[in-house]
């Protein structure tokens, strides 16, 4: 059923129909484009965007109320760094494919529990070796994928016969710069597709940036760029012209698409009547675990790794769909209030930020009226949010607000497991992980070296790592950095119907285009040196993030003295 909104102009229904026709009659030459000429317009696109570097940043920060200058402004620095390096490693892709082979995979392909693949995407340079020191990603790909048929299948769509052309429809995310034009890269480099991308109304005062960013592509009628509220998406969404949707956001947004809005949406979700039934990948948030295994953390562990978690809250001031939202501790471990201390200590040194993101506050009131005992560290001044922990929330209480409902904004609630030991725990916590917590984007494991040398903890923990069922799982490293480092596959684990979407279907940012992506397993030591940029306590982010964003638009080594230096200060 076509999905119509009367509330459109004419004139702005007949401007995105002739986006949508602009695209459709140049869909069938996109997907056929050899990768030859694909890569020259990234190369095109990296002139123009790295010049905008500064506008853009700017402009993102001011939006959340934040200075240019300061630490939390340095952190669009930091994620338009990402931006150029998912355009390096599309450009790398391509120019194998170019030279007629798949794109590099950097690492080994190794078996993992009998009937899986594990391929190391991660490091991919000199320079991944040096600022992520000690850090691996391996894509795993869905069970009973030989690596013969992985090699055949990688980046089909550079491989095959020509194919009829498609136009996607992105729908962009609100909360951080980069998440709508990464999305863009992936539906058109990696998927082959055309792509009409509408804006998010939060975000919408860069369309005038990325307008001239993504020139190349707007001009050659490869990409359309529309802005509005839902009205202009639901418009585009059921238009004959659009062959499949993208989002980034959250599930309220999907099953309104799919279902229709209200109690209507909701009858029909009932009984799975969709009103929309293209192809619709999504990727629609988390209550991300961070399962901490008890160990014999020294007070300099505990120092780290409690401002390892306060990172997951203070970035983008919690706004982010990988914000860790739920910490799992084992209940009898003598170091668990410490460490829930050590983290409120690193939280009221840390300066509150806006709540920019609208409906932040009526949703902290929620989670704060369910849980009165919760910990609000700072003040509530010019729309601020204090940062929020909610201690020993009880497990046995699956319907708690902190185990459905993602606190979308700076907040963490922290849980309790009992057990008789580590192997033990570990089992518990990853089956409360799978089976009680919303969402599986992505899950983080903290544990210690000497305690994996412990009978039985190491086999217990690769359990672990292969039985969660997340589209991401870091041990030792924050699932952020997934993203970060633009290498592994990107959505929610597999398997999730229309009718409970949760993070989503599909994945994205497979810049290497391994077939048929389960997870992402990240690897990396226990206390990082130096110190990751994105710690509260990290000076220098500011001057380093611009250095950043320098090393992707022209990657070279003699740039990193500096930077590594930078980094050492903060």
């Amino acid at each position: 059923m076509a999905m119509q909104d009367f509330r459109l102009s004419d004139v702005k229904r007949s401007e995105i129909d002739r986006a949508l026709g602009d695209l459709a009659a140049n869909r069938d030459t996109w997907v056929n484009l050899d990768p030859g000429g694909k890569r020259h317009l990234i190369e095109r696109m990296k002139r123009d965007l790295h010049p905008l570097s500064d506008e853009w940043a700017t402009a993102a920060a001011r939006a959340k109320g934040v200075r240019p200058d300061s630490t939390a402004g340095a952190e669009e620095w930091l994620t338009f760094s990402f931006l150029l390096k998912a355009l390096n490693m599309i450009e790398q892709s391509l120019r194998d494919l170019s030279n007629g082979r798949p794109p590099r995979i950097p690492g080994p392909v190794t078996r993992v529990g009998g009937n899986q693949l594990a391929v190391q995407v991660f490091p991919q340079s000199m320079v991944d070796r040096v600022f992520y020191p000690g850090m691996t990603s391996e894509i795993w790909t869905e069970p009973g994928l030989s690596e013969k048929a992985m090699r055949s299948e990688q980046a089909t769509l550079y491989r095959g016969e020509s194919s009829p052309g498609r136009t996607v429809l992105v729908l962009g995310a609100g909360n951080v710069s980069i998440l709508g034009p990464c999305d863009i890269l992936d539906m058109l480099f990696c998927q082959g597709a055309v792509v009409a991308y509408k804006t998010n109304p939060v975000t919408d005062h860069l369309t005038p940036i990325l307008e001239r960013g993504f020139a190349t592509l707007i001009e050659a009628g490869y990409l359309r760029i529309v802005s509005g509220d839902a009205a202009e998406g639901a418009y585009l969404a059921g238009h004959e012209l659009v062959d499949e949707l993208h989002l980034t956001g959250s599930d309220a947004t999907y099953e309104a698409i799919v279902f229709g809005p209200g109690q209507e949406g909701l009858r029909n979700k009932t009984t799975s009547e969709k009103v929309m039934d293209k192809p619709f990948s999504c990727e629609l948030g988390n209550l991300s675990p961070v399962i901490v295994v008890p160990g014999p953390w020294s007070p300099g562990d505990l120092a780290y790794q409690a401002e390892h978690l306060a990172a997951m809250q203070v970035v983008n001031a919690g706004f982010n769909c990988l914000s860790a939202r739920v910490i799992i501790q084992q209940a009898s471990w003598e170091h668990r209030d410490r460490l829930l201390d050590e983290l409120l200590g690193v939280l009221g040194r840390t300066p509150t930020r806006p709540a920019y993101y609208p409906g932040a506050h009526a949703i902290h009131q929620r989670f704060v009226a369910a849980h009165p005992e919760a910990h609000l560290i700072g003040g509530t001044e010019d729309s601020h949010l204090p940062w929020t922990v909610i201690p020993h929330v009880d497990p046995t209480k699956h319907e708690d607000i902190c185990f459905t409902t993602e606190g979308f904004c700076s907040l963490v609630a922290e849980t309790g497991l009992e057990a008789d030991d580590i192997p033990s725990y570990l089992e518990r916590a990853v089956e409360f992980a799978n089976s009680v917590l919303w969402g599986s984007l992505t899950s983080t494991i903290l544990v210690h070296p000497k305690t994996l040398r412990q009978p039985g903890v190491a086999e217990a923990l690769e359990r672990a790592v292969r039985d969660l069922r997340y589209g991401t799982v870091g041990v030792n490293v924050w699932g952020a950095l997934n993203y970060a480092t633009m290498a592994g596959s990107w959505g929610a684990f597999p398997g999730h119907p229309a009718t409970d979407i949760q993070s989503g279907q599909g994945s994205v940012h497979n810049y290497l285009m391994i077939p048929r992506p389960q997870k992402t397993v990240m690897r990396g030591p226990f206390r990082q040196w130096p110190k990751p940029v994105v710690f509260p306590s990290h000076r220098t982010l500011p001057a380093l993030g611009r250095r950043l964003v320098g090393l992707e638009a022209a990657p070279s080594p003699l740039k990193l003295p500096a930077i590594l230096l930078a980094a050492m200060r903060g």
